[in-house]
């Protein structure tokens, strides 16, 4: 398969492209700053590394870096600065999505092309109803005014929730909500949720960035995996604790749970 990675220079990006080199994908990256970008990728025949802008290129060109992939991955996110909070683009992830999207529809493939969004657990799936407190309501209320990232995430699943929907004849989609995010060096064991199942906002969880990766190339790769989550908003949480002689749980990559002894 070939995919195509934005945002493949941030901290969870770099372990996507890991993650789907090391699966034997063909990947491309579109990066601003290819200089930046570990040595070993430079002289990887798998990678393709695009140096580029991803808002600034032009319809044609968005199209022709589209054309021949089989799937699409977002990393992108906004930088934890005052200029990339408050400065512009402040619909970078929903404006990337749109135009990425009318690339694909524009390529009118042959096979639905995978569209995989990292998202937030902060973002609820109005498809699903999902129960919010009043305090919640009152906090995010205030995220949409304050935090212009927020925002951008939100409009970008609705973007694919309701422009793209579930029967788009080019375009499958699949946005992943993790909780905070931490670094790690490996990948732990995890769950995979359709909905969340503790606040995001008053007791969140910690999720490794090298973990959502790891699901996300899977999505990719994995067909079975990819038609059990497609056209939803899957929640990914810190993996519990199990009791007594079982020492943890795992996920195997068909989406089914087995005990580890």
């Amino acid at each position: 398969m070939t995919i195509l990675v934005v945002g493949a220079s941030g901290a969870t990006g770099r372990h996507l492209v890991e993650q789907l080199l090391s699966q034997g994908h063909n990947v491309k990256v579109v990066v601003r700053s290819p200089e930046k970008l570990p040595e070993s990728w430079r002289d990887n025949e798998m990678l393709e590394i695009i140096s580029a802008s991803i808002l600034a290129l032009g319809d044609h060109e968005m199209i022709g870096y589209v054309q021949g992939c089989d799937a699409i991955a977002s990393c992108l996110g906004h930088n934890i600065t005052f200029k990339g909070i408050y400065g512009k683009p402040r619909r970078l992830v929903t404006d990337v999505t749109s135009r990425l999207c009318d690339a694909i529809k524009a390529n009118k493939p042959e096979q639905k092309i995978k569209y995989v969004l990292m998202n937030t657990t902060g973002n609820r799936n109005h498809d699903l109803n999902e129960p919010t407190s009043f305090a919640e309501k009152c906090v995010i209320g205030l995220l949409r005014l304050l935090l212009p990232p927020h925002v951008d995430n939100e409009k970008a699943a609705d973007f694919l929730r309701t422009q793209i929907g579930q029967n788009n004849q080019f375009i499958e989609w699949t946005a992943v909500r993790p909780d905070d995010l931490i670094n790690e060096d490996e990948v732990s064991d995890y769950e995979i949720h359709p909905s969340p199942t503790r606040s995001a906002i008053f007791n969140a969880g910690k999720v490794s960035r090298i973990n959502v990766a790891h699901f996300m190339a899977d999505l990719v790769g994995n067909d079975d995996l990819w038609q059990k989550w497609k056209g939803h908003m899957p929640v990914f949480i810190v993996q519990k604790r199990c009791k007594d002689d079982f020492k943890h749980l795992t996920i195997l990559r068909k989406g089914s749970f087995m005990w580890k002894y």
